[in-house]
């Protein structure tokens, strides 16, 4: 059975009601009668039927006639197109990046894919400078960098293949050569849910990173914190893998990610 939420402040009881019942309709089940919701959600069918009513008039939910049943309305479709106008994965992204700067003095960015390469499109600084700090619009092989490596693991089998290059041109003596070690390395990667690239894009540089999601549960991009080997060490390298691995889920939550 669905459950209503916990209703947290007095007079929002008939709100929470109302989006409990929208949440009930999924993939898995795209329409309801009014009986059937309203036991589903713990609601009589008096209550259930008047916040249907409510819900259609502002095109939430469309009936049909012929089923007598309910499904999601295109006032949704609308709803929904603007609030991920709203949530661009940027601006999702820059509290998120200026958050994990600020609690470790790294600097930690978002990246994206642009063919077998990874492109920074922002980044926020932080108190510690390195070599390997880097700007907007720089490129690097994905197979060399955390984000690419976070992305390339979460990708769809079918789809691997194209970002993967056919050689590979070692940065440092620890980069990934050869397609078979870098699959071999993202199965760890699936496990971890984070990258980890240790002096692979350059000597005494390390970088942690995790995918993002978006709607269509496909992963979109991902972040990172990359700082010095010094600090970024291998009893540190956990501690850190988890705090970037939560601030991209809760990125991916933002930009209406959710798990089946």
């Amino acid at each position: 059975m669905i459950t209503t939420r916990q209703e947290p402040m007095a007079g929002t009881q008939s709100v929470m009601r109302a989006v409990a019942m929208l949440e009930a309709f999924s993939d898995e089940r795209p329409a309801w009668s009014t009986s059937d919701l309203a036991e589903a959600v713990g609601l009589n069918r008096t209550t259930a039927y008047r916040l249907l009513t409510a819900l259609e008039s502002v095109e939430y939910v469309v009936r049909d006639p012929a089923t007598e049943t309910y499904r999601l309305g295109s006032g949704l479709i609308a709803l929904g197109s603007r609030a991920q106008r709203n949530n661009s994965i940027r601006v999702v992204s820059v509290p998120e990046l200026k958050a994990l700067a600020t609690r470790t003095g790294e600097t930690a960015t978002l990246e994206i894919l642009s063919g077998q390469e990874t492109v920074i499109i922002e980044e926020v600084l932080g108190d510690y400078v390195t070599s390997g700090s880097q700007h907007i619009g720089t490129r690097w092989p994905i197979y060399a960098t955390s984000t690419g490596k976070a992305i390339l693991a979460h990708l769809p089998p079918a789809d691997l293949g194209q970002f993967i290059p056919p050689s590979f041109s070692p940065l440092t003596t620890k980069t990934i050569v050869t397609a078979d070690e870098l699959k071999t390395h993202l199965e760890e990667v699936r496990r971890a849910g984070y990258a980890v690239a240790i002096e692979e894009l350059e000597l005494g540089f390390v970088a942690v990173g995790a995918p993002i999601y978006n709607a269509d549960r496909r992963v979109v991009a991902a972040i990172s914190l990359g700082g010095t080997r010094i600090r970024l060490t291998d009893e540190r390298v956990p501690e850190i893998g988890a705090m970037v691995r939560d601030a991209a889920n809760r990125i991916s939550h933002r930009l209406c990610y959710r798990k089946r």
